[in-house]
């Protein structure tokens, strides 16, 4: 049984717009079930620690229409109970994880990028020999990973994420603080993706990436297969 921790952002306006913003519901809550259903502890934390919110966009009073395992998510009371407080990143102990998720959310495009703790944490769950996976904007909070080198996490490594292309279908190439696929190619990231909202993810090794919601089941799942992998070499 690996230790798994999702990372949630706690940004909940989207830039200077005035308009809300968040983690992306189901970019939480459909790894949170692979990852349990696979055996796997999971905990949440989050930038600022506590409650954070989703995008209101993420989420339907009719819960009937979201995904079948985020309806899961909020009819189970000890996951609503983690969401609801979760720990703040800067009390995080890297050693206590074998994975670090990063759900996504334009939420993640202001704090996971510019938070030089969750940068720490990635790297050093990365470094330890643990599996770094993040979903749709969720890699924001790779720009600042470094590997024990010093180089870019991502430098050399297929690498997916939110495309420019999909950041402008939704008119916030202006909005956003920087665009998540330029910038991750700037770093040296070998960056694929599929179509438009599609669902894609790739794998590099013991980093693991997606590019959408639509990815949020996908990614995760190769986050499993990395860690199957991992017991198999040891084994």
């Amino acid at each position: 049984m690996a230790k798994i921790l999702i990372v949630l952002t706690s940004q909940a306006k989207l830039g200077n717009t005035g308009k809300p913003t968040g983690f992306y519901f189901d970019e939480m809550a459909e790894p949170y079930w692979v990852f349990k259903d696979a055996g796997h502890s999971v905990d949440i934390a989050s930038i600022a620690g506590g409650n954070p919110k989703p995008d209101p966009a993420s989420v339907d009073q009719d819960i009937t229409k979201m995904s079948s395992l985020s309806q899961r998510f909020l009819r189970d009371l000890h996951a609503q109970e983690k969401l609801e407080n979760t720990t703040a990143i800067g009390n995080v102990d890297p050693k206590h994880y074998d994975v670090i998720f990063l759900a996504g959310g334009h939420g993640a495009m202001w704090d996971f990028a510019t938070n030089n703790k969750l940068a720490h944490v990635v790297s050093e769950i990365y470094n330890q020999g643990g599996v770094v996976g993040a979903v749709c904007h969720g890699p924001a909070g790779l720009v600042n990973a470094k590997r024990a080198d010093g180089k870019p996490l991502v430098e050399g490594l297929r690498v997916n994420g939110f495309t420019d292309d999909e950041e402008r279908g939704f008119k916030l190439e202006k909005v956003v603080p920087f665009l998540l696929e330029t910038k991750l190619r700037s770093l040296g990231g070998k960056f694929e993706s599929g179509s438009n909202f599609s669902d894609y993810a790739v794998r590099d090794g013991r980093l693991v990436t997606g590019q959408n919601p639509q990815s949020a089941k996908s990614t995760a799942e190769l986050v499993v297969q990395a860690l199957a992998q991992q017991d198999q070499q040891a084994a």
